[in-house]
């Protein structure tokens, strides 16, 4: 009996310690440049860290074009970035789980790079910028409806190289 009350009291105090850490490193702050409300870089499920702030894209089924919205908020996103001249972003291009792996890491590629000829098109310092397509392999939506699939078909911005 005493060594299963052990036994919990430790499982207890490493899963509080666990979250504790989690928790504590969910953001860090980032250079606030021009005082706009970008400030902090949150860490991601799968261990990125997107710039909170910096908006996410989204994009219509089977399409790279960037909306009148999405180019309203990379007007904005383009002014934080030439005030932060520091700070270099990955632009990560996503799509959702239908069509090939192949097509959709292409997709995802011309996401991303849509985005970023349009930012350095609005004087952003294309050395700040990189590209990468994760395809479908990092749903922010698992399910299987047009509601998740919208969800998936994005650009996030993430901190580094």
């Amino acid at each position: 009996m005493k060594m299963n009350k052990n036994w919990g009291l430790l499982t207890l105090s490493l899963s509080l310690s666990a979250m504790m850490t989690i928790s504590c490193s969910k953001k860090k702050s980032v250079e606030e440049g021009d005082g706009s409300e970008i400030t902090s870089i949150d860490t991601g499920s799968n261990g990125s860290k997107k710039i909170a702030g910096l908006p996410t894209i989204y994009f219509e089924f089977n399409s790279f074009s960037l909306s009148s919205t999405a180019k309203e908020s990379l007007v904005l996103a383009a002014k934080w970035l030439k005030a932060n001249k520091g700070q270099k972003v990955q632009i990560e291009g996503h799509c959702d789980e239908r069509g090939t792996t192949e097509y959709n890491l292409a997709l995802g590629e011309r996401r991303a790079s849509a985005v970023k000829n349009f930012l350095t098109s609005k004087g952003v310092s294309a050395g700040q910028l990189s590209t990468i397509s994760y395809g479908e392999e990092r749903p922010v939506d698992a399910g299987h409806d047009e509601a998740a699939w919208a969800k998936n078909r994005r650009d996030d911005f993430v901190s580094g190289m």
